[in-house]
């Protein structure tokens, strides 16, 4: 795979901001390829980032599953499979993706471009478990756990905290029925962009007080993501407003 003086200095400076120092530079590059870029490409020997995903994405079982085998050995094999698919779901993979900034590296196509390809949850997800493989390939599984435990699994404390593994909106009406009497209602803020690719905004209220807003591709998804807001700032929202 051809890498310009111009992409090697990119990709190494990615690399540096996530600790990783590549044998082979070109590992990391792959994982960057999405599939719409090869349409547009004429050299040979490009391959698109979805083997590396599928590599990542088994890598990234082992190293959560160890993680919470260990972490809570009094916890049911159900309640463990819980906390795992709430840390690796898309929305919390693009999440962490988004905060390493990982979009900005992306070879996508123009058209993938101009619809918000470098944000869309799914694509960062999908990347997320593509450079976890390249990690693997390159530098081995060490390495992968280390940047799993850098990057993502901080996120289990909150989880388990506020049992975000369970949908969120049935924990925020229990919360707040049982502790302020209230039932949570939701109301739409904006919705902006193309009808194919459509964003929700929607408020959460508990009563008259805002207890945070969420985005998503559906009203759904966007209270979903609203009532997790709530359940995560619940303590500090009740003090603000002296609801205990």
């Amino acid at each position: 795979m051809n890498i310009s003086p111009e992409e090697k200095t990119k990709l190494e400076s990615f690399a540096q901001s996530i600790g990783i120092t590549y044998k082979d530079i070109s590992n990391l590059k792959r994982a960057f390829i999405h599939r719409s870029y090869l349409n547009e490409v004429t050299e040979g020997g490009v391959h698109h980032n979805e083997r590396l995903e599928f590599l990542g994405d088994a890598v990234l079982e082992l190293i959560i599953t160890e993680y919470l085998f260990d972490k809570f050995p009094e916890r049911s094999e159900g309640e463990l499979t819980s906390f795992r698919a709430a840390l690796v779901k898309t929305e919390s993979l693009a999440e962490t993706a988004m905060e390493l900034k990982a979009g900005d590296y992306l070879y996508i196509s123009k058209g993938e471009d101009l619809t918000g390809g470098r944000t869309k949850p799914y694509i960062l997800a999908n990347t997320y478990e593509a450079i976890l493989g390249s990690i693997y390939r390159d530098q081995g599984y060490n390495s992968a756990q280390d940047f799993v435990s850098r990057t993502l699994i901080h996120k289990i404390d909150d989880i388990v905290k506020y049992r975000l593994d369970i949908d969120s909106k049935s924990r925020l009406q229990e919360l707040a029925q049982e502790i302020v009497g209230e039932t949570p209602s939701y109301q739409l803020v904006e919705s902006e962009g193309p009808d194919h690719n459509r964003i929700f905004t929607m408020r959460v209220m508990v009563g008259p007080h805002d207890f945070g807003s969420g985005k998503g591709r559906s009203k759904q998804l966007a209270e979903q993501q609203a009532a997790e807001v709530a359940i995560k700032n619940w303590d500090s929202l009740l003090k603000k407003y002296t609801l205990k």
